[in-house]
């Protein structure tokens, strides 16, 4: 049985604290109040607010048992005092002789010398602590731990009606830091081009103080009870069949799946939902704590683990909401703000209202960039402390150009970056005059100008840019953002609309590129402990081949006199691309037997990403009708460097000696053997990197819709034969990057970049 406070007297002090706050007095008079409730509620001779200053101080701003005159007067640092050792460690203290305590700070004024006993919880909003509730009596007792959860509970409810209600009105709150409000500027990395000012959209909404408490506990109950027991369903089965994985694989695997299943998750939000609180105000309290508890801990294995518990307190809201996904309304001008997000996370906004996103974490190879870039939306990432650091509707510029993101920008930063805007309207103005104009050198080299897509918004995208075609179809997108596996009809379905869409354009279709990082809920796979080099692309085709075949059915079906362009991802022998190459054969024959209208012209190619290839170039091209060269996984399989870890990510340069030769060779065995060849890489959509690949002798070039223009542009002032013979003097040298001086010979050939 609960001590402490009852459970039906808990319900009732909220519901007090909630009418006193709600009043039409002052700030501080409310404040006051609450401390009087609480203190009686509590049995406490001591209660009191501590909030924090935008200069990092926590001011006394309301105490029931202290001297009323150090209301305002005292000030602790975060570094000072038990206080501020709370707001430090975002975590409970309980101390039954507090002066003993060495970092207990005497202030005179407050006259607390009576008092032994101390309890202060911190006051959390989105991980970040606003203050600090403090109780205290005159007895040395270690407080129960039913009472530190009653506090922790008053203090979440506080916490939001303290920094969402109406209170921030009063000038006795305008210098506390109830929300980050002060201008900053964050260094991330630059995912997708471009530059946005906007709002923030939280992608994970906080609960309001409207739906903090719950009116009949019992059901509350019952209802969140019902809804851990869905979401731990959904995840069982997302993990069955894993049970043969083991080390340290199945350990990771297992402490996602026990998160889930842990009786002292459950126990603290039915605990709070018993207290009063709705179940979406027990989930967000929790994993305020749980957030605090982990960014504050030392160990980067349980940092880490935040990142679960995050997912799993996202996925219960969902599932508490009755939807499988969040959707919602957003304003015009909306940045959209996450830690992280997937593919599909990012397709449920409005792409004609989000103008910007900013992530806390990610690469420029996830799913969430790349489709960032499809829709020609800035993005940044890598923003450490990003999502403690703004509040839904602050105002904030996500600028792709140099990996940066202000926050609450000054008036001086707003007009800069207007200006910036301005000029690039008038380059992508000078883009579309350009957007019929062939991709010709100056010295007569012609190059094909193709595009990178996924979505079916993409092809609208094609015709606007004025791409001669779609040189990569990521297939697999299909896959990610659908919720079960897409049959046979769909995939035709979509196939027959990127064909119809496409008109007379060529459209190269990739097969699916799952695995790795690429997990799908609804299919049984393994976690590996190194994804990247593991099951994945045709790989996993070949050893699924009904999944393989299905596709290329699908796409046989889909072209009906049409040409077909099939290429097969990952492929690291030469056998793999036989056996590849062989269902397609088998599916052709099976349209033939049923007098399926059979492709005008089947061309089967292969992507060149495994090094393996490099020195088996002359027996692998004649066997194939095209290659592409795959400039993401070949720089990181080259360097063994993981691109999606940002500790390795950057380490290695694309304008490198070693890729430079790389894509040499594949472009001379390519001449030799007469098969065409593309680059279809990230690297072709940059123009420094474009213009590399111009004079290295590539002239069919597949990047993201946003890189077209001003590759264009940089081709058509290129003197292709004076790069090649500069660039490839260049490949001897020993450096480990060849940027700064590839630059110098663009400046120096007149090349606009």
């Amino acid at each position: 049985m609960k001590s402490g406070l009852a459970i039906k007297g808990q319900r009732g002090l909220l519901r007090q604290i909630r009418e006193v706050m709600a009043d039409g007095t002052t700030a501080q008079v409310r404040l006051d109040a609450v401390v009087r409730i609480i203190a009686n509620s509590m049995v406490a001779e001591v209660c009191s607010i501590y909030l924090r200053r935008t200069s990092e101080e926590l001011e006394l701003f309301a105490t029931e048992g202290l001297n009323r005159a150090a209301v305002h007067n005292t000030r602790l640092r975060l570094t000072e005092g038990l206080v501020g050792e709370v707001a430090r460690a975002g975590a409970p203290l309980n101390l039954s002789d507090a002066p003993a305590n060495p970092n207990f700070a005497y202030r005179p004024e407050t006259g607390e010398d009576p008092y032994n006993s101390f309890l202060g919880v911190p006051l959390l909003r989105g991980g970040r602590t606003i203050g600090v509730l403090v109780v205290q009596n005159r007895a040395m007792r270690h407080y129960q731990e039913e009472e530190v959860e009653d506090l922790q509970i008053i203090a979440m409810v506080l916490a939001e009606m303290v920094a969402a209600g109406d209170l921030q009105v009063f000038d006795e709150l305008k210098d506390i830091e109830l929300a980050p409000h002060k201008p900053e500027r964050l260094k991330g990395a630059a995912f997708s081009d471009g530059i946005a000012l906007g709002v923030v959209i939280l992608h994970e909404v906080p609960v309001t103080p409207e739906h903090l408490l719950s009116d009949d506990p019992v059901a509350e109950e019952v209802r969140l009870l019902t809804a851990i027991t869905s979401l731990r369903e959904q995840i069982d089965e997302m993990f069955e069949g894993q049970h043969g994985l083991a080390g340290p694989t199945f350990d990771v695997l297992e402490t996602y799946r026990m998160f889930a299943h842990d009786r002292g998750w459950t126990r603290n939000l039915v605990e709070a939902v018993r207290s009063g609180l709705t179940a979406e105000a027990a989930v967000e309290r929790v994993r305020n704590e749980q957030r605090a508890r982990m960014n504050s801990a030392r160990d980067a294995y349980m940092r880490e683990r935040l990142h679960d518990l995050e997912d799993l307190a996202n996925r219960l809201l969902r599932v508490l909401a009755g939807k499988s996904t969040v959707a919602r309304e957003i304003p015009e001008n909306s940045i959209l703000v996450a830690r992280d997000l997937g593919p599909a996370d990012l397709l449920e906004y409005d792409r004609k209202k989000l103008k910007g996103i900013l992530l806390e974490e990610g690469s420029a190879a996830a799913h969430a960039a790349i489709v960032a870039r499809a829709l020609q939306i800035p993005c940044v990432g890598r923003l450490n402390g990003l999502r403690d650091r703004v509040s839904q509707n602050d105002a904030v510029i996500v600028d792709g150009e140099t990996g940066e993101a202000y926050l609450r920008p000054r008036p001086d930063i707003i007009g800069a970056t207007h200006a910036r805007m301005d000029v690039r309207a008038q380059k992508r103005a000078e883009f579309i005059k350009i957007k019929n104009v062939p991709a010709i050198t100056k010295d007569g080299h012609s190059v094909a100008m193709l595009m990178n897509a996924g979505l079916e918004f993409d092809l609208e995208i094609m015709h606007e840019t004025g791409a001669e075609g779609i040189g990569l179809f990521r297939t697999e997108f299909q896959f990610m953002v659908s919720e079960d596996l897409p049959r046979l009809k769909r995939q035709t379905e979509l196939y027959e609309r990127v064909m119809d869409e496409a008109v007379d354009k060529p459209v190269t279709f990739r097969t699916l590129d799952l695995g790795g990082d690429k997990i799908l809920p609804y299919m049984e796979t393994e976690r590996e402990e190194n994804p990247a080099l593991g099951w994945r692309a045709v790989r996993m085709g070949l050893d699924r081949p009904a999944l393989l075949r299905m596709q290329i059915r699908a796409l046989i079906i889909a072209a009906r006199g049409r040409e077909l362009r099939i290429m097969f991802p990952m492929v690291a022998s030469i056998d793999e691309f036989r056996q590849a190459r062989e269902w397609v054969d088998v599916e052709m024959a099976w349209a033939k037997r049923r007098g399926r209208a059979l492709p005008s012209v089947l061309r089967v190619g292969v992507m060149i990403e495994c090094p393996s290839l490099l020195w088996h170039l002359d027996a692998l091209l004649p066997m194939v009708d095209f290659a592409s060269v795959g400039t993401n996984d070949l720089t990181q399989y080259l360097f063994a460097a993981d691109r999606t870890n940002p500790r390795v990510a950057e380490r290695y340069d694309v304008l490198s000696p070693p890729m430079l030769r790389a894509l040499s060779s594949i472009r001379q065995a390519a001449d030799e053997s007469g098969t065409p060849v593309s680059v279809c890489g990230e690297m072709a959509g940059k123009p420094l990197e474009a213009f590399v690949l111009v004079a290295l002798g590539f002239n069919r070039l597949s990047m993201p819709p946003a890189g077209i223009g001003q590759v264009k542009r940089m081709i058509l002032s290129c003197d292709r034969e004076a790069a090649s013979k500069a660039i490839t003097r260049m490949m001897t040298s020993s450096y480990s990057s060849l940027r700064s001086e590839i630059l110098s010979l663009a400046r120096k050939l007149n090349v606009d970049l």
